[in-house]
């Protein structure tokens, strides 16, 4: 029985703890803070705006009743601003402790610029009281920083971040479009002038001419990089490989006062190689054995000798059935991708034959009969970026 009882008495303890724990802890954030709103004259003020701040934030808002009265609830502890406005009254600002439910008493408006006050914690007694000798509170000024965050506007150090920011992304984009004019700029020159990335020209059997990059050789065959990708080249069928030399045009000038009259000479047309003279009439006729025919055997070689010139050299058979008077090879060298040539001839060392006239030429083929040639050009001359050459010779009784 004893113990029962002490057990319901510890039972009894706990509720009563607990339950002042509660009422302790929902009382707290429900204070409540009430007060009456009067003008000059000490008359109950209808309709005026309370409003109660704290940290510059808006806490609660009430209008006043017909008795000017107002009452905010739902508060917590702590200091608060409180202000009350009417459009045609004015308006009192008055700072409030609050810590307990709490009565400011009456606030009076006033039309000038509201001046903060503290509230009186005694109410008036009545309405009917003389305004005049009321007991002024004392008046605490309130100073309300006017920058631009306390009005809500960016700060300068964020606008000014914001600034470097599109600067620095507009920079970038800047780079990124100079960069692919590059790349464009260096596409379209590789396609209009090959040789500035391949300046290897290699000449076929078939006639056919592969300008390109060799990444790879052997005994068999060639790996070439060109400009519509790699290319196998069986080495037997290749004639001869001329490493060109990259030139950069020399643009005309052209005087300003004709610049828009001024029209550029046609660009000359290069000579195409010719394995046979078309001098001779004697050639079209039906019986070609009868006529001689003059090509190249093998290669021609091109080397440089101790003075930087270069020299080309290389064998030419009659094949025809009739002698060759005269045989040459005229080299037709290209200087440069705007179309400027320049000729150089050199003729046949070939067996001694005396004209009619007298003439003596060591230059004639008989036929079946191979001679050698050699060209000397000079260091003087210039680059070049290649050639072509046309074989050519006469035909007499």
């Amino acid at each position: 029985m004893t113990l029962f009882i002490s057990l319901h008495r510890r039972i009894l303890f706990a509720t009563v703890v607990i339950t002042l724990l509660g009422s302790f802890l929902f009382a707290k954030g429900k204070l409540t803070l009430s007060g009456r709103i009067v003008d000059a004259d000490g008359k109950n003020v209808k309709k005026a705006m309370v409003t109660l701040l704290s940290g510059g934030e808006v806490v609660s808002e009430q209008k006043t009743g017909g008795n000017g009265k107002f009452k905010l609830k739902k508060l917590e502890e702590g200091d608060y601003v409180l202000q009350a406005a009417h459009e045609n009254l004015g308006s009192v600002e008055t700072i409030v402790a609050l810590s307990d439910k709490k009565d400011v008493g009456n606030l009076v408006l006033s039309k000038g610029k509201p001046d903060p006050v503290v509230a009186d914690s005694k109410p008036e007694t009545g309405p009917d009281q003389n305004a005049a000798t009321r007991k002024q509170p004392e008046r605490i000024s309130v100073t309300v920083p006017q920058t631009m965050e306390a009005m809500g506007s960016p700060s300068k150090d964020f606008i000014l971040n914001e600034l470097n920011f599109e600067i620095k992304k507009l920079s970038a984009e800047f780079k990124h479009l100079s960069q692919e004019l590059d790349d464009l700029k260096a596409l379209s020159k590789m396609w209009v002038n090959p040789l500035t990335i391949y300046s290897k020209e290699i000449i076929l059997k078939n006639g056919s001419t592969v300008f390109g990059k060799i990444i790879y050789q052997d005994d068999k065959s060639l790996k070439v990089e060109t400009l519509v990708g790699y290319l196998i080249v069986d080495r037997a069928q290749v004639v001869r490989i001329v490493d060109n030399v990259i030139t950069e045009d020399t643009q005309e000038y052209v005087p300003e006062q004709i610049r828009d009259s001024y029209t550029p000479p046609p660009m000359p047309k290069l000579a195409q190689p010719r394995y046979t003279s078309p001098n001779n009439s004697s050639r079209n006729s039906a019986s070609a054995k009868f006529s001689a025919n003059c090509v190249l055997v093998g290669n021609i070689s091109e080397k440089k000798d101790g003075q930087g010139n270069i020299i080309f050299d290389g064998e030419i058979k009659n094949i025809g059935g009739r002698r060759a008077d005269f045989v040459k090879v005229d080299f037709v060298f290209r200087k440069n991708w705007s179309g400027e040539t320049k000729t150089l001839t050199t003729f046949v060392k070939g067996s001694y034959n005396t004209f009619e006239t007298g003439i003596v030429s060591d230059a004639s083929l008989l036929p079946g009969a191979v001679g050698k040639f050699d060209l000397y050009v000079p260091q003087d001359f210039g680059a070049f970026i290649g050639y072509s050459y046309v074989i050519d010779w006469e035909e007499y009784q």
